[in-house]
């Protein structure tokens, strides 16, 4: 890779991570939404926060656990920022079609898929016919199951709606490392799917809507044909 290139490269790295950091995609970090376009300001907090990334792998089966197949509108919010996507489901892999894609220095990525069972993430920049593969981590893990991770106290509320679907209202508290956060979780018991999860102590829920539970194709979990992949390692990530 050329070092033009190269520079472009990390700067899409970090902008990576800055993303991460935010809690989009992890209702379980405490870190207040930062812009992307300070992301190469935050380059030292970066390598700190790199230093202290724990692996999926020891999550894969309460985060998941059966091999559910569904598709379903995704709609995240946090940190006064409100992003919707397009999600399918399919047992321990998901893709998330982005509205309006992710803007990076190398273009935008309009896929993201994330592969449990490869531990790794794919970033697909379609108009550069480009594949970029970071390591998996518990930031991309979105909540599936009903069951929370690090969860220590449920109370049902009461009935509810979502949308035009009926649901049991729970309120939860879940413990990680030591720090625990309430959470108002919303269930469709009769098709045992989470249906919205909102955080009672910051700005911070995703919901699902138009749930159709059916059989994913293979295909949309695999990088298309003919694209380049560049994979980047920690080792690579850590050194910038």
């Amino acid at each position: 890779m050329r070092d033009p290139e190269k520079r472009k490269f990390f700067r899409f790295l970090f902008t990576h991570y800055a993303l991460r950091i935010t809690g989009l995609m992890n209702p379980n970090h405490h870190v207040q939404l930062l812009t992307v376009g300070l992301c190469l300001g935050l380059f030292s907090l970066l390598l700190s926060v790199a230093a202290s990334r724990v692996h999926a792998e020891d999550f894969k089966e309460s985060r998941i656990g059966e091999a559910v197949e569904f598709s379903a509108r995704l709609k995240w919010r946090a940190g006064g920022k409100t992003s919707k996507a397009q999600l399918f489901v399919k047992g321990d892999r998901y893709r998330i079609e982005h509205f309006g894609g992710i803007r990076t220095d190398l273009g935008y990525a309009s896929v993201t898929i994330v592969r449990l069972d490869k531990q790794k993430v794919w970033y697909v920049l379609s108009k550069r016919r480009l594949v970029v593969v970071v390591p998996l981590t518990v930031d991309f893990l979105l909540p599936l199951s009903i069951q929370l991770e690090g969860e220590v106290e449920r109370t049902l509320i009461g009935d509810a709606m979502v949308g035009d679907r009926s649901a049991k209202l729970y309120e939860v508290v879940v413990d990680r490392n030591g720090r625990r956060e309430r959470f108002y979780e919303w269930v469709d018991e009769e098709r045992n799917l989470l249906l919205k999860l909102v955080s009672q102590d910051r700005d911070w829920s995703v919901e699902y809507e138009r749930i159709v539970q059916s059989e994913q194709p293979d295909y949309f979990f695999e990088t298309p044909l003919g694209y380049q992949k560049f994979e980047v390692t920690e080792q690579q990530a850590e050194s910038g």
